[in-house]
Order: structure tokens, then C-alpha cells, then sequence
């Protein structure tokens, strides 16, 4: 071990005693890092946090995630269920999306329209094509993409459209992350299988496994190399270089609504 002083000192005497002072403040201060090892690494990987949502508009906030706000919290009554959440690339910010198509801004989040704020050339009602089930941010939050239970969607902001040719699914799609990395993106379904496209890698899947209740959403961490899932009774799976910052059943939360998505602070 070493120190960041440099001591001098003269006599044998003042010496032996500065000695033996030193080796004991040493022997503490090991002492002292021995005993807290498991303390100072759980601070230092808490580096990551996401949010999860839920049906009624209401926020959980998980590791480094602040809370900006919740329908519940503003007293806002969507008109259909809130089905999804996304948060601004700085992670000071989040949008929920109901099944509707509505869409509402939190911290930081710009609004830029929902189905409810349909263009000119859509004309009314211009309702949503199939229920809403997700929404998805784009890198440099100028818009989001709000994605159908049957991969149908629509471009708000600069979101590109995604043209997604689906596989046959044997459960509703009710999640999408959209990769900033790379141009790619994942859709997850109810049963909790996952469907990679373009650039975005696989890393794995709840698809055949015994799951207490459905798979409701997904987020992909900031560099694109994992993802979590979600269930409806706020459940969390990592893959990749995702990592588990905790659940409502881990926390021994119940939540007075089901869990309809999970975002990520990046």
C-alpha cells in the first residue's frame, strides 16, 4: 500500500514512533476498505436506470432514473389506457403513449403530435390502424415512432417509418426499441419472443419459457449491444450487456395497475 504524503522526519526515537503510527492509520484504513467492498461496487454499478409505466399513467423509477412525473401525479385521466413509455436521450424526460394514440410529454420530452392531431391529408378521426401498444424515440429526440399490436405505425417529428414485414406470430406484438447505434430495431410479443431487424443484434428471448404473465414492453441499453423486457406484473429480464437495476417483485411493490412498458435513462 501506498500513501500521498512524503513524511520526513530526524531521531531514532520520533522516528520508531511516526513508524508505528503510520502502519496503524494503514492497517485501519485496509481494515476500514475490507469491510465496505460490497457497498462502494454496488454504488459504482448503479450507472444505469429505466422507468417502467403503468395502464393508469403511473411511473416507477429504477437505479439512476429520476422521476418526472406521472398522469396520476398531474392529474391527467387518458382517455384509454396508457400502453407504452420512451425517454429523451438525456434521460431528463419521457413520453407515454395510451392506447389511443394519445401521447404525453414528461421532464424534457417535446411533444410532437399523436392521433388525436391527425395531418391534414389523414382526415378524421384518423384513428390508429390497430391498438397502440408502443412507442419508440428517436436518437436525437426529434420525434417517435407510435407502433400498433400488429406492427402498423406512425411517424411523429423526424422518426423514420419502419416497414416491418412480420413474421406469423403466434401472440400480439406489444413492445419496440429502436437501436441509436445502428439503424436497426427490435419488436417483442406478448409471448415474449423477440424479432431483430436491420442492424440490431439477437441476444436472446423469453419465447418458450413459463412466464407469470404476458411480456408488455422493451428498452435497449445506450450502445445497442442488450435489451430488457417487461412483464405486466413489472418483471424485468436483461440480456446482453443489459443490467438488472431492480423490479416491482424485487422490490416487493405491487402496483395498483398493471405494467404496460419500460423505458431507459441513458
Amino acid at each position: 500500500m501506498t500513501t500521498n504524503r512524503l513524511f520526513r522526519w530526524t531521531g531514532s526515537v520520533g522516528a520508531a514512533t511516526l513508524l508505528v503510527a503510520v502502519m496503524i492509520g494503514a492497517y485501519a484504513m485496509c481494515a476500514q476498505a475490507k469491510s465496505e467492498p460490497s457497498y462502494q461496487q454496488h454504488v459504482a454499478s448503479a450507472t444505469v436506470g429505466y422507468w417502467l409505466a403503468a395502464s393508469d399513467g403511473g411511473v416507477f423509477s429504477f437505479g439512476d432514473a429520476q422521476f418526472y412525473g406521472s398522469l396520476p401525479s398531474d392529474k391527467i385521466t387518458p382517455a384509454a389506457p396508457v400502453v407504452g413509455i420512451a425517454s429523451t436521450p438525456d434521460g431528463k424526460g419521457y413520453w407515454l403513449v395510451a392506447a389511443d394514440g394519445g401521447v404525453f410529454a414528461m421532464g424534457d420530452a417535446h411533444y410532437w403530435g399523436s392521433y388525436g392531431d391527425p395531418p391534414v391529408s389523414c382526415g378524421p378521426p384518423c384513428a390508429a390502424p390497430a391498438p397502440v401498444v408502443a412507442l419508440a424515440s428517436t436518437s436525437d429526440a426529434g420525434g417517435y415512432l407510435v407502433m400498433g399490436n400488429d406492427g402498423s405505425g406512425r411517424s411523429f417529428g423526424n422518426a423514420p417509418f419502419l416497414d416491418t414485414a412480420l413474421p406469423h406470430l403466434s401472440a400480439p406484438l406489444t413492445g419496440l426499441a429502436i437501436d441509436g447505434s445502428t439503424d436497426g430495431y427490435w419488436l417483442v410479443a406478448a409471448d415474449g419472443g423477440v424479432f431483430s431487424y436491420g442492424d440490431a443484434s439477437f441476444y436472446g428471448s423469453m419465447g418458450g419459457h413459463h412466464l407469470s404473465g404476458p411480456v408488455v414492453g422493451m428498452a435497449d441499453t445506450a450502445d445497442g449491444n442488450g435489451y430488457w423486457l417487461v412483464g405486466a406484473d413489472g418483471g424485468v429480464f436483461s440480456y446482453g450487456d443489459a443490467t438488472f437495476e431492480g423490479s416491482l417483485p424485487s422490490n416487493g411493490i405491487v402496483s395498483s395497475s398493471r405494467i404496460v412498458g419500460m423505458t431507459v435513462a441513458n
